[in-house]
């Protein structure tokens, strides 16, 4: 095969996919707000109906600590919600679309990315309801919000990684998925999404720093709320925590792929 055939083949399977990826978002929000009286607006209600019932449980212990405790609150929420909704949906992708894979020859990575892009769509919609907070709170964004697609970049390869590693988990240990959601409650309560990190003791403190996603809500919290701009080393550890999941995941998926046939 020559060159240009290689390339023209490539470009072909590149457009295909994206296709498929498209169509697999477009049929999961179908589906998601199929015959919902309000659609697309609950995923900005959602989380500010969260936001009111957890600062009516919290504000009391925290409201002396944190200023502009519910903003605070739902930039956390929403973040990681994105992290935790996308990697619970694409631990079972492979196994639920198991028909397709079987029918039709098909990038398998794109099942588990595609999750991962939709609940980056319902993240957009949800800053709908940060602005709306902003707004009630008298905070106004600064130029440092500019940086937002930055943080996207990190938090979205970093999903997607765990994404890659837990679909390809999915379908060898089933039991990964009652795991993994008692995982997140646990992961949820130990990142300070509505609890200020000076609260916690030294040592724990530090053990936060490993932590991803305490490094990716702080950035969101630093850009949106306090409007300052991420220094050097928390943008070099926010890419390094993100680059390094990604690859260990598309490392483990190519590992296994050719064996999800037989599995699912």
């Amino acid at each position: 095969m020559t060159n240009s055939a290689s390339r023209e083949l490539k470009r072909n399977e590149t457009k295909k996919n994206l296709g498929v990826l498209s169509a697999l978002v477009s049929k999961d929000f179908k589906r998601k707000y199929r015959r919902s009286v309000l659609g697309v607006v609950w995923s900005v209600l959602n989380p500010l109906l969260m936001m009111v019932v957890l600062t009516a449980v919290f504000s009391y212990m925290f409201r002396f600590q944190i200023e502009h405790f519910p903003l605070y609150l739902i930039l956390g929420q929403i973040l990681f919600s994105l992290m935790s909704s996308a990697t619970t949906q694409a631990m079972s992708s492979i196994v639920d679309s198991s028909s397709m894979i079987k029918k039709i020859r098909i990038e398998k990575a794109i099942f588990p990315i595609e999750k991962v892009i939709f609940e980056l769509v319902n993240f957009a919609f949800s800053l709908v309801a940060v602005a709306c907070v902003m707004i009630y709170m008298q905070v106004f964004p600064t130029w440092t919000l500019l940086l937002l697609p930055v943080l996207l970049v990190f938090v979205v390869l970093f999903t997607m990684g765990l994404s890659l590693i837990l679909s390809a988990m999915g379908v060898f240990f089933r039991d990964v998925f009652h795991l993994w959601s008692v995982f997140t409650m646990a992961w949820m309560y130990a990142t300070p999404l509505f609890y200020p990190l000076d609260m916690l003791e030294g040592w724990m403190q530090q053990v936060m720093l490993f932590n991803p996603m305490y490094h990716y809500v702080t950035y969101f919290r630093d850009i949106v709320m306090y409007g300052t701009m991420p220094g050097l080393k928390a943008n070099l550890i926010c890419l390094g925590m993100a680059v390094i999941t990604f690859v260990i995941g598309l490392l483990v998926f190519r590992k296994t792929e050719k064996k999800f046939i037989l599995y699912v």
